[in-house]
């Protein structure tokens, strides 16, 4: 289950379905992710075609990262079977 955001616009969709601070034609990708990310236990259920999931390193090395789109990543980590700060960011 999420537990915490470090994304203001992803909490608001998130918590009300307000979608205004994303990239509208990301919208249908980041809901399925979020959907995916709430019933996960631990990262490797993130491991589907399409999301490219891999663990981060350096500064995020706590962290595992989703493919959104192009450059767009949803990154997240997992405390116990908790998802915490998710963030949605361009890394690259």
């Amino acid at each position: 289950m999420i537990i915490s955001f470090n994304h203001k616009g992803l909490k608001q969709f998130y918590e009300n379905g307000n979608a205004s601070k994303l990239i509208p034609e990301q919208v249908a990708k980041i809901r399925r992710i979020l959907t995916r990310l709430d019933n996960a236990a631990s990262p490797i259920e993130m491991n589907v075609p399409g999301y490219n999931l891999h663990k981060l390193s350096g500064n995020l090395k706590d962290f595992w990262s989703v493919k959104v789109d192009k450059n767009f990543r949803i990154i997240f980590r997992f405390k116990g079977e908790d998802v915490t700060d998710v963030d949605y960011i361009d890394y690259h």
